[in-house]
């Protein structure tokens, strides 16, 4: 990271870029391959989008806010696999959910824009250790290199099946 680029501004950038992968590997499936879950135990795509836009609206940038704001307040409950259920995001459109997931990215991206000389190292008591609002930040980038990563792997699972009877040992 270049020290004269502040926290919000370096991590806006790299939200930036994940929103145009996320973008680009989302666009143009359709909802019935969306909804296909390559394993049991792995969410569809679908399920991965609707997963990044509760963690938009309710987790990131609320619990940093939060941080700043009153660092003492509780923190607003999260349940992520439940929501996924909750919510039915199977049944939903991938392309609104990504539509929807956008909008709320461009709002992260503009209110970390908008942030003036936070202080980032603002501490709130977590069950894992004090959080600063600087690793939350970190986590909130990683979390979307994380999920980047697990839509590749789902279309590179879904290719597997498409391609069939091959193999696709020689990419690993």
């Amino acid at each position: 990271m270049d020290p004269q680029v502040p926290p919000q501004i370096e991590a806006a950038r790299s939200l930036g870029r994940t929103l145009s992968s996320i973008t680009a590997l989302v666009e143009g499936v359709g909802d019935e391959a969306a909804r296909v879950r390559h394993e049991d135990d792995h969410w569809s795509l679908v399920e991965v989008v609707g997963h990044l836009l509760d963690e938009e609206r309710e987790d990131f940038r609320a619990r940093i806010e939060l941080i700043f704001d009153d660092p003492c307040a509780p923190w607003p409950a999260i349940d992520p696999q439940g929501w996924v259920d909750e919510r039915h995001y199977r049944d939903r459109s991938v392309q609104e959910l990504l539509r929807l997931f956008q909008d709320e990215r461009q709002r992260s991206l503009s209110w970390l824009g908008a942030l003036d000389d936070p202080d980032w190292h603002a501490e709130k008591d977590h069950p894992l250790g004090a959080l600063r609002a600087g690793d939350l930040l970190l986590a909130w980038v990683a979390h979307d290199l994380a999920h980047l990563s697990q839509i590749a792997r789902w279309h590179a699972d879904a290719a597997s099946v498409r391609l069939q009877p091959f193999q696709d040992d020689y990419a690993y």
